[in-house]
């Protein structure tokens, strides 16, 4: 089962609801890239801002079978 946009969307937006920007785009299902900036990210750096990322998807890219199998992922702490 295919993962959409605005699902990915919805998740982001409930483990970050405080985030001044979240895109999500894409349109196969499995292949897609999201930019968030979130005041939760200050101070850590680029891996822990993605693992904390990868969390909020809650399974969705676990292992081959996963059912998103690409995240370009953006993250960052507001300017």
């Amino acid at each position: 089962m295919a993962v959409y946009a605005q699902e990915l969307e919805d998740m982001l937006r409930e483990a970050f609801p405080n985030a001044t920007q979240i895109v999500v785009e894409g349109t196969d299902g499995k292949h897609m890239s999201a930019m968030i900036v979130d005041e939760s990210f200050r101070g850590k750096n680029r891996v822990q801002q993605q693992r904390s990322v990868y969390a909020a998807l809650k399974g969705k890219m676990d292992g081959p079978n996963g059912e998103l199998h690409a995240l370009a992922l953006t993250t960052k702490a507001p300017d």
